[in-house]
């Protein structure tokens, strides 16, 4: 059994494309990214886990709630579960202006303290100055975070969020972006977030679940599912890895910024953060090679000693995908068979990573 916090998720439905077959033990805080191409089964599991389609056999419990056992024959439905939902289209109401929009969600609040909870989702999501306007005076992003804070005014157990940025241009996802940030960092609800954007899931995801064909692939926290070399399929050139490190120091004269990490630490270009800041490193795989001496004169500046912990098949016969232990975290390298012939490296050798680019997310 789940720690009575925690999300447990087992579903089984039929699908006209593949059978979602999911078992899933869940954190109870943070964003849950459930990650993967159109036709996964993602949205199918957010689905079920509102109500809105019944799974069988079907299992959901949230914080030691139940709201399907059919085991049991318990089936709550969607209405009288504490969760927000929201969707890919914010659906706001057009004849009510943003408050009006926002009072409407209280009709499903369950607490008492319904209006402090409106209050407070008002102030998280930045939407207070937008109170009297009508939804067609919002941008796309504007009308998002109102969607967000009418499912908060519920005050669900759980949120579900279903692409909520598929339907946004670059500009208005970068406008959104540190709202939800937010919420990941400030609220104490677990979250479900659908998504098949890499960029989203890096910056976002605290725990990670990979769907292929309404399969889990791959589940846990969301920098080791990333150094895992059996995702290729599923991530493509997207493949990488994300480390967590802090920013050490800052040059002022070559504008460049090193970041620290648990095996070592990285140039990269100065963004303007604050030394001890926090932060989260991409590395694609792609942008990593290896020399098995310590690299001299060489316009790359990172590179890091490092331990071949496996080798995998790539999704083409010519690659193979590196996992490389480097102190106490874990980098992606995809290179040729070739090379690694040549190189004459095996699990277990000693090898020199060179990361040719790296980027902190944002």
């Amino acid at each position: 059994m789940s720690a009575p916090g925690n999300l447990r998720i087992r579903l089984a439905l039929p699908r006209a494309d593949f059978e979602l077959a999911v078992d899933l033990h869940l954190p109870g805080s943070g964003i849950t990214v459930l990650f993967g191409a159109s036709g996964s089964g993602k949205t199918s599991v957010l689905r079920c886990v509102a109500g809105l389609e019944r799974a069988h056999p079907g299992l959901v419990a949230v914080a030691g709630e139940v709201w399907q056992d059919d085991a049991a024959q318990v089936f709550l439905p969607t209405h009288r579960r504490a969760l927000g939902y929201v969707f890919q289209e914010a659906s706001l109401f057009e004849h009510l202006d943003v408050l009006g929009n926002l009072r409407y969600g209280l009709k499903r609040a369950r607490s008492a303290q319904a209006e402090a909870t409106l209050q407070a989702a008002i102030e998280l999501l930045g939407i207070s100055h937008l109170l009297q306007r009508r939804p067609g005076q919002l941008s796309g992003g504007e009308r998002q975070r109102v969607a967000i804070a009418r499912a908060l005014a519920t005050s669900p157990r759980l949120l579900l969020l279903d692409e909520p940025m598929a339907a946004l241009d670059l500009a208005r996802r970068q406008e959104i972006m540190p709202w939800l940030e937010r919420l990941r960092d400030e609220l104490r609800i677990p979250m479900l977030y659908v998504t098949h954007s890499a960029d989203e899931l890096a910056r976002l995801a605290d725990h990670l679940v990979v769907l292929e064909g309404g399969q889990v692939k791959a589940a846990g926290p969301v920098d080791q599912v990333l150094s895992s070399v059996h995702l290729p399929m599923v991530l493509g050139d997207d493949t990488g890895a994300l480390l967590r490190g802090q920013v050490l120091e800052r040059d002022a004269a070559w504008h460049l910024a090193r970041v620290g990490f648990a095996g070592g630490a990285m140039w990269l270009r100065d963004s303007g953060l604050p030394v001890g800041q926090a932060v989260r490193l991409r590395v694609l795989a792609r942008d990593v090679s290896l020399t098995v001496q310590e690299p001299i004169q060489t316009s790359i500046q990172n590179h890091l000693p490092c331990v071949i912990d496996s080798v995998a098949p790539d999704a083409h016969p010519s690659q193979a995908l590196v996992r490389l232990r480097c102190g106490e975290s874990f980098l992606l390298a995809r290179v040729t068979h070739r090379s690694l012939h040549a190189l004459g490296v095996v699990p277990g050798s000693a090898v020199w990573a060179q990361v040719k680019s790296v980027a902190i997310v944002p």
